[in-house]
């Protein structure tokens, strides 16, 4: 399935590790906020080598430098849907949907934008690949 996505606003958390310093850069995301309730959490990655991002969508009245945060944007434009149900008792399976959707679009990848993580609940992980407009 492909979708079209605005470009998003985030302020962000790099992780030095790439991937695999997921969880050690959301930690740092997080703390930052009295309360996750109604925030957006995305992460993006150039795929082979990074960088990782662990994001949140700025809202009204954020303040990210305060927060010590850097800011960016989740990149707009066409991408290739995949979904992860029950993500956070299988996280290994991230790379595999990413590996599938570029086995399907594999001639209409957009290596200039970073792959996508969309948080949308603790149960439904989206994943969003990158794919160049059609001619």
């Amino acid at each position: 399935m492909l979708i079209t996505l605005e470009a998003i606003p985030v302020m962000f958390v790099e992780s030095p590790n790439g991937p695999e310093g997921a969880g050690e850069a959301f930690n740092k995301l997080e703390t930052g906020f009295p309360s996750l309730k109604g925030r957006k959490f995305y992460a993006t990655f150039h795929y082979p080598d990074g960088p990782y991002r662990a994001c949140t969508a700025i809202e009204k009245g954020d303040n990210p430098a305060a927060l010590g945060f850097s800011v960016g944007v989740v990149p707009g434009g066409q991408y290739a849907r995949g979904k992860l149900e029950n993500w956070t008792e299988c996280p290994w399976e991230i790379p595999h949907v990413f590996t599938k959707l570029s086995e399907d679009y594999q001639e209409r990848v957009d290596p200039s934008r970073p792959s996508i993580e969309f948080y949308k609940s603790q149960k439904e992980l989206i994943l969003l690949l990158p794919i160049l407009p059609t001619e």
